[in-house]
This record gives C-alpha cells, structure tokens and sequence, in this order.
C-alpha cells in the first residue's frame, strides 16, 4: 500500500453474553456508504481482517467484530446455533448505529459465512450486500462426522495433552506450512489468535457442521459475491452459493488459501469489493 496505513480503533459494545470486541477504520469519515462488516473465520479473530480493513479505509467505513467466544468478545456459557452468532452481532451492529438509512454490506470468510447468511436472512431490512469468501457446505455425511467430532472434542486437561495437541498443530498449518509472503512474525500472531479460544474452539464449528446450508442459503435474497480461492473448499463453496437467489462468482485461481492475509490477494480483492458494493 501507499501512504500512511490507516489507523485501526478497537471498542467494545455490549452484548447478550458480555462484551463484544470490534475493530474499526474509517469511521471517523462520512463517506456516504454502507458500514462494510467483516465476519472472521473460525477459530480466528477480527485480526485476520486488520489488512483488508487498511486497503479499504479510504473510502469506507468497516468494522471487523470478533464472534462470541472468539479474539476478545466475551464467550456465552454454551455453543450457539448460526442464529444464535448472527442474532448477537446484529445486536452489536445496531448498538453501534452501523447500519443507519442505508444498512450495512457484510463480508463473511468460511465460519463468517454462515454467520453472514443468517444475518441477511434474519434481518433483509438491515443487510444490504453480501461477500462471501469459502463456504464450508461440505456434503452431508461429511459435516455430519465433522459435527459429531466437534461436539465430542475434548475439555482441557491438566497435563496440557490437548492444548499442547491445538498449538502443534495450528503451528504446523498456519505458520510452518504459510504461504510465501506472509511473515514469520505475523504469522505467529495469527497463531496465537487461533489459539486463543482453546476448549472453545470447536464452538463454533458446531455451528457450521449442524446448518441445513440447502434449507436456509435459498433464503437469501441479498446480492451475492462469491470471491472464491483455489482451496479445497472451492466446489463445496461454488455450489452453496448457487443456492442463493442473485449469485454473482468470481474465481481468484491464484491462491489457494489465505486471500486476507496475503499482500497480494488483497490487492486483487480490495477492487473486487469496491466493484460490487459501491
């Protein structure tokens, strides 16, 4: 990026289940536009976000939250359905005053999709534009084992067998196996981030695993934006957004992971956004 890097406000807005944690830039401008809410991937944070929120500071308003139970938001006492994510932070959008006249534009990347297509289901008259990014709609066996596995996942022990289990292997996936481009010392601060969660980590991924993606995406009415890598995901992904109503899908075959951390990526998603949503 050129010029000065656009400074980043963290806040806290109160929640159902406590404090929910959000990033934000640009707010301090009125750009005439919807507020662009960013919706984090599991079991990250709003930090994965911290350089697409920079490139678009310019001319929009963003907010990056961190789900309940992730980053910094406090945790409620029991796993959520994707309703139950998606009520809390329309909650926080509107204790925000985000939304307005003009309603807000959401970006959901994997767990943040689901999240994004409940909000725009449960509240059209609050979510105008949809960008999704991997949507786990995997096939139903699939997530029916993967459920079971996150539900059966186990509690911490006090040797430290399971966390020590979590780091290693989150050390292994996101920093000695990233992808060129991406620094060691960012790296491990994203590490650390998906560590933060630890028992709680599979939370979420109940979430996902249990959605009826084929009953609830046809209720999205929204536009939609697909900005789809060359990961594992991408048939799983092309397919669940078809299932909603005004898909538009555009393929980013150069990468095959990591579009929102990779300086690259994000050079070609930023006008991407910017396209569709105005």
């Amino acid at each position: 990026m050129v010029g000065a890097v656009a400074p980043i406000v963290r806040g806290y807005v109160a929640g159902r289940y406590g404090q929910v944690h959000y990033r934000r830039t640009g707010g301090d401008t009125a750009f005439g536009k919807p507020v662009l809410v960013l919706l984090h991937q599991n079991p990250s944070s709003s930090l994965e976000y911290v350089p697409l929120m920079q490139a678009l500071a310019a001319d929009r308003d963003v907010v990056a939250f961190d789900t309940p139970g992730y980053g910094m938001s406090d945790a409620p006492d029991a796993p959520l359905s994707a309703a139950g994510y998606a009520a809390c932070l329309i909650e926080a959008i509107e204790a925000l005053g985000l939304a307005g006249a003009l309603g807000c534009d959401v970006y959901g990347y994997h767990t943040g999709t689901v999240l994004a297509a409940e909000m725009a289901i449960g509240r059209p008259d609050l979510v105008r534009r949809l960008m999704l990014s991997g949507i786990p709609m995997r096939t139903l066996d699939d997530r029916r084992v993967r459920l079971a596995t996150a539900v059966e996942a186990p509690d911490l022990d006090e040797a430290g067998e399971v966390a020590l289990g979590m780091a290693r292997g989150l050390w292994d996936y996101v920093v000695r196996k990233r992808p060129a481009g991406i620094a060691l010392d960012r790296a491990a601060a994203l590490w650390v981030d998906k560590l933060t969660p630890l028992a709680r980590a599979q939370w979420a991924y109940q979430a996902v695993w249990g959605y009826d993606f084929e009953a609830r995406l046809p209720l999205v009415r929204q536009p939609v934006l697909l900005v789809q890598a060359n990961e594992e995901l991408k048939p799983h992904s092309i397919a669940a957004a078809l299932l909603c109503a005004d898909t538009t899908i555009i393929e980013l075959d150069r990468y095959d992971r990591d579009i929102l951390v990779l300086p690259d990526a994000i050079a070609d998603l930023v006008p991407l956004i910017r396209n569709f949503l105005g």
